[in-house]
């Protein structure tokens, strides 16, 4: 089942499709395969950096994941390929699984504490968010 959504009442362009993720409102493709100049995936990783404020946060979240937590990494101010390579590097150190979504880095489990330890190694101001 196909599920849409769609950004207002007036606009009509589709933003999420559960089957591709998120859409391009210029082109109405996926963000990975959009082929607008200024809002494919180089603009989007674009975005993400210019929005970081220079601070890495580092937070811990089960909402969606049926009570299981897993440690979120924001602002992260590397290009989607070397955000990759962390996201290998701090699994490794937590010896646990992760991914990266939408410049985000998602760390299984409860390892806020050595993952900021480990940020700071690497020369990042790091911040822990939430509680």
């Amino acid at each position: 089942m196909n599920k849409q959504r769609r950004a207002g009442t007036n606009s009509g362009g589709l933003v999420y499709s559960t089957e591709q993720g998120r859409m391009c409102p210029a082109c109405e493709r996926p963000l990975t395969h959009c082929a607008c100049p200024q809002s494919g995936p180089a603009a989007a990783t674009a975005v993400a950096a210019a929005t970081a404020d220079g601070t890495v946060r580092v937070g811990r979240e089960t909402k969606g994941r049926k009570g299981k937590g897993v440690t979120l990494v924001t602002g992260v101010p590397l290009p989607s390929a070397q955000l990759a390579e962390l996201c290998a590097q701090l699994k490794k150190k937590c010896g646990s699984g992760g991914t990266v979504k939408d410049g985000v880095i998602e760390i299984q489990g409860d390892h806020a504490d050595s993952l900021a330890q480990e940020l700071a190694r690497h020369g990042w101001k790091v911040k822990r968010a939430g509680g």
